[in-house]
């Protein structure tokens, strides 16, 4: 344990002595001070983690010496002691910030319990604080792999809105990073210290979604033993997403609508509504409009959500972000998995822009994460991608016109690409692409000439 700086303020010097040699036993590097008015010296010129102090002292008691110590934004650990507490002097002097309030006569185990007790409460406060920062500054626009031009004018588009509290439908097939977005969105507004609940309306059983969402009162229905809050409470002050939102059913639509119409829910078993302060941010693959125009969707929730929509492009219609997402997800999985894989080849990053990626930004992470745990070297070469990559350029080369017959022309094609190939996969050493070819370096090097092959 880091020796903590502890100051104990207390009239009695037999306390005083006591309690230094006991926490200096635990690890404590102990102060003192005989009254309120010595402690605000020290303090003025050391910095205390923790500090013990007696309520009843000349000069300074307990309770002015705690309000001197706010007014001066200290922010130690400070802990009350009395030997004649009661249950109003502990209530104001927790009003007046004391982190904790013990009884004398005080017992050993008992102070260095509650110390470590505050220790690891105030541990996990800065802790919680430190992660909503980085949280934060995670999903600043900055921290948005895009070059695109489409990309940086829906940043531009979260930069306008995000501060209002109109309903955002955000759509775009499944990978493009619609969560992303959202969580963009409410980072970088007025609710960015409120929570961000995400849900994703199609992998929750119809039967279970409403309590999901708005809640219930036990004995509501059998499985409810006890009463729960829905998503729309845990979301309060902040932003609810609400993943597949076009895979609500029909009756849930409806009491969606008047949630956010009405900014109150009604939870499952209740007679009473309660008000919610809640963003609502959907987000969809579906062609919502499409589902109103077959009636599996309410055009007025339709129009209710579709406030300000976004339209998230697929990845094949961005392919000059890809060098500088696999970029990131190389640094990605090299400090998650331990790895110190240096990039792409050439030939692998060419085949990497090429492809279509079906899957968008999903489907691109998953297969850089397959690619560098299989390669066996620090560079991933065309050979450690999936074949589903490696042969599309090969396939569209080799594809023969219909109204090609010609088995000279066709054979010509063929080897051609297998000869680009092998020189790809022995980074242009002639020689051993010619062993993968079977034939001769000779044979290899008149066909490089006559093909004008040039990798």
């Amino acid at each position: 344990m880091t020796r903590k700086n502890l100051l104990i303020v207390d009239d009695e010097e037999e306390m005083r002595h006591m309690l230094s040699v006991l926490l200096r036993k635990e690890g404590y590097k102990p102060e003192v001070a005989q009254d309120g008015v010595e402690a605000l010296e020290k303090i003025e010129k050391t910095l205390f983690d923790i500090i013990l102090c007696d309520i009843k002292m000349p000069r300074m008691d307990g309770l002015k010496f705690l309000g001197e110590v706010k007014k001066r934004h200290v922010e130690s650990i400070i802990i009350m002691m009395s030997a004649y507490g009661s249950v109003d002097t502990a209530i104001e002097a927790m009003k007046q910030g004391a982190a904790d309030y013990i009884n004398k006569p005080i017992k050993a185990d008992e102070i260095i319990l509650t110390l470590r007790k505050n220790e690891e409460r105030d541990r996990l406060k800065k802790e919680n604080v430190l992660l909503r920062k980085a949280v934060k500054k995670e999903y600043q626009f900055d921290n948005i792999i895009a070059k695109s031009q489409n990309m940086h004018s829906i940043f531009d588009t979260i930069e306008k809105i995000a501060e209002y509290k109109s309903t955002v439908l955000v759509s775009g097939e499944s990978g493009t990073g619609k969560e992303l977005v959202a969580r963009a969105i409410h980072y970088n507004s007025l609710r960015s210290e409120g929570p961000f609940i995400a849900v994703n309306c199609g992998a929750i059983p119809e039967n279970l979604l409403e309590s999901e969402l708005f809640g219930h009162l036990k004995g509501s229905f059998t499985d409810a033993v006890r009463n729960k809050k829905g998503l729309f409470e845990e979301a309060d002050d902040g932003s609810l997403f609400l993943d597949e939102v076009g895979e609500l059913p029909k009756f849930l639509q409806v009491k969606l609508l008047r949630a956010l119409q009405e900014s109150e829910v009604r939870r499952v078993g209740d007679t009473k509504s309660v008000k919610v302060d809640v963003r609502v941010i959907a987000a969809t693959a579906k062609e919502l409009a499409k589902e109103v125009q077959e009636g599996t969707f309410r055009d007025d929730l339709y129009y209710r959500l579709n406030v300000l929509p976004i339209q998230l492009p697929p990845l094949r219609d961005r392919r000059e972000d890809i060098p500088l997402l696999t970029q990131h997800f190389v640094q990605k999985y090299n400090l998650s998995l331990k790895l110190m894989v240096e990039g792409f080849s050439n030939e692998a990053m060419n085949l990497m822009v090429d492809y279509a990626w079906p899957g968008n930004v999903r489907e691109l992470e998953n297969t850089i994460e397959r690619a560098m745990v299989l390669v066996d070297g620090n560079w991933i070469d065309e050979e450690s991608l999936p074949d589903r990559i490696r042969y599309t350029k090969s396939v569209e080369r080799i594809v023969l016109k219909d109204d090609e017959y010609s088995i000279k022309k066709s054979t010509r094609i063929m080897e051609e690409e297998l000869i680009r190939k092998a020189l790809r996969k022995t980074r242009g050493n002639r020689t051993h692409a010619a062993k993968l070819l079977e034939i001769s370096h000779r044979t290899l090097l008149y066909k490089i000439e006559e093909y004008g092959v040039n990798l």
